[in-house]
């Protein structure tokens, strides 16, 4: 006899007289196997401690395919989303943008590319399937060559079945390398001008007062005028 366990039951044991191979094919040699198979299933299933064992090894194994299945099938898990640019050194494309997602569950996801609200037709980017990650979750790429200008908007559309709406990613071309170099070097020319001018005037400030010179006391100007009394001539 044998015991059969399947993910989520177990049963009996139970009589097989011709084997998993039907290599017993004589009569004698079948009625003599039969003979014992019966006799040894029917002294197993009457055993009360062999059936309790084998009713909890059949519980374990149900609660076991119970959590198996919470744990994969109606699992969720949200995706992450980032967008990578790159030069391609063509002029035509000069910037390669890489929509990577990934730590999502399950594998199926949507990807689309939207260029400033409008979507982009999935030939002009290749998306790559889904590969696994060893933290039973799910990453991929999708890839988009183009030529941005000022003001264009690029943005990376995920759906996903944890996800109640579309996760979007965007990205905006900012300054050429030239740009930002000449705006770094104006920005530290300012910042040791600036600092330069703050010098002078403290010291102008903080200077002695000239030899022979001793300030009266109180204000220079008459109080309440703020401003020097002129008498003309004449």
């Amino acid at each position: 006899g044998h015991l059969l366990c399947i993910l989520g039951g177990l049963s009996r044991a139970h009589a097989d007289p011709v084997g998993t191979a039907g290599e017993l094919k004589t009569g004698r040699s079948r009625g003599l196997l039969q003979l014992h198979s019966t006799h040894l299933t029917t002294q197993l299933n009457n055993d009360s401690t062999w059936v309790q064992h084998i009713e909890a090894r059949r519980q374990a194994c149900s609660d076991l395919a119970l959590r198996f299945w919470d744990w994969t099938v109606l699992r969720r898990t949200q995706p992450q989303v980032r967008i990578i640019p790159a030069e391609t050194g063509n002029a035509r494309v000069p910037v390669g943008l890489s929509c990577h997602i990934w730590g999502f569950y399950p594998p199926e996801v949507t990807v689309i590319w939207l260029h400033n609200g409008d979507i982009v037709e999935p030939d002009d980017y290749n998306p790559i399937s889904a590969i696994p990650n060893g933290d039973c979750t799910y990453q991929m790429q999708v890839s988009l060559l183009v030529a941005p200008v000022a003001g264009d908007t690029y943005t990376c559309s995920v759906q996903h079945v944890s996800l109640q709406e579309p996760l979007l990613e965007d990205w905006s071309p900012g300054l050429m390398p030239e740009v930002t170099i000449l705006v770094a070097v104006a920005t530290v020319l300012m910042v040791l001008g600036l600092g330069l001018f703050l010098t002078g005037v403290y010291r102008f400030r903080a200077r002695p007062p000239a030899p022979g010179y001793t300030p009266l006391p109180g204000d220079n100007y008459p109080a309440g005028n703020g401003v020097p009394i002129c008498i003309g001539e004449g």
